[in-house]
């Protein structure tokens, strides 16, 4: 089950695609694929398997990855992986 839903999400003008279920381009883990930080689910994807992966209880965590990615997160960081390493790094500065 995740931790952090669409409900709990601090800014509201995301998108919405969903992407059909048997996409091979989804693989269940951060990868190399582009990473876009207005698309809502990739933003809750990324936020739930960070907050799996670093066994993050609150909710408030995930609040804080989101406004990283949000106003933080430069244009030049646009994989998955990137994002992720990029959070990990800068995670106890902001």
């Amino acid at each position: 089950m995740a931790l952090f839903n669409k409900t709990d999400m601090q800014f509201e003008n995301y998108q919405w695609t969903a992407y059909p279920n048997d996409n091979p381009g989804i693989t269940g883990k951060p990868d190399s694929t582009r990473f876009n930080r207005h698309e809502g689910y990739e933003v809750l994807y990324l936020i739930n398997a960070l907050a799996e992966s670093w066994k993050l209880k609150q909710i408030n965590s995930c609040l804080k990855i989101e406004k990283m990615i949000r106003e933080k997160l430069p244009s030049t960081t646009i994989t998955q992986i990137d994002v992720k390493e990029w959070i990990r790094i800068n995670w106890m500065n902001k």
